[in-house]
């Protein structure tokens, strides 16, 4: 684990210690951008009801469900409800979606070409190594014809699902938050929006292709299952869900970052 990753992780562990309870704070884990930008917008009208709001920021992907799971946070918010499943199905957590909140299109990035018509035979492609992240960045060079998969519709799909690669290209597998990092060394990287805009890149300046909008991953506020009806949660997911919310969306990411709700 890099320098970065392990300040981070050492931070998630002073901070989860102790169960989400409202003398500990109302405990919401969250990847830095944009996720705990919007938890931090809605932080003021939470105060005015009560509720104190805590976002421990992690950017690990791996530690929000966990910590959820214990009872160590209330709610994340990071993820698309793919990854979420899949996650549940593989360690039994029980946890649900609580809504949707917004959809950051993953796009394809480079520092060494400008199109991806440009890409050359056996070019290096860097992508998400977590198998959702990893299909969705298939599906998208699916899309743009740089290879053919054998069922896009396949949210489990990875290079052994590719049918077709006319270039040959050479597919590396990289854990998601290092993949701005990786821009040094491939011809291109699929990289998730809250990565990208935490390395200084433009989803709609910098990258070469961005998915569409009707793209299955959205993000969404992840519970406990059968809290539903806490009075926390509630107010969290209107206030998450509420037009001064997408307003916020609108404004600040400008079409980088969609509404979902």
């Amino acid at each position: 684990m890099n320098k970065r990753r392990l300040a981070f992780a050492v931070n998630l562990l002073l901070l989860l210690s102790g169960c989400s309870s409202p003398e500990n704070g109302f405990k919401v884990a969250a990847t830095p951008q944009p996720h705990a930008q919007m938890l931090d917008f809605v932080k003021p009208e939470l105060k005015a009801q009560g509720i104190d709001l805590i976002i421990v920021i992690t950017d690990d992907y791996n530690l929000p469900n966990r910590a959820l799971a214990n009872n160590e946070v209330a709610a994340n918010f990071f993820q698309h409800l793919p990854f979420m499943e899949e996650q549940v199905k593989q360690f039994q957590y029980p946890i649900v979606s609580l809504a949707k909140i917004e959809l950051e299109p993953m796009g394809i990035y480079s520092k060494k070409i400008r199109s991806l018509s440009e890409l050359k035979d056996n070019a290096i492609v860097a992508v998400p190594n977590d198998p959702t992240n990893e299909a969705r960045a298939l599906n998208l060079l699916h899309e743009q014809g740089i290879i053919q998969l054998d069922n896009p519709a396949n949210l489990q799909a990875t290079i052994l699902n590719i049918t077709h690669n006319p270039k040959h290209i050479k597919f590396i597998e990289v854990d998601a938050a290092m993949l701005p990092r990786s821009l040094e060394d491939v011809d291109a990287a699929a990289i998730n929006t809250n990565y990208a805009l935490e390395a200084k890149l433009s989803p709609l300046e910098d990258a070469l292709a961005l998915e569409s909008k009707d793209s299955p991953f959205a993000n969404i506020i992840a519970i406990r299952a059968g809290d539903e009806n806490r009075p926390e949660i509630k107010a969290l997911k209107a206030a998450m869900t509420s037009e001064k919310m997408r307003e916020f969306i609108l404004n600040k990411y400008k079409g980088a970052i969609i509404p979902a709700f």
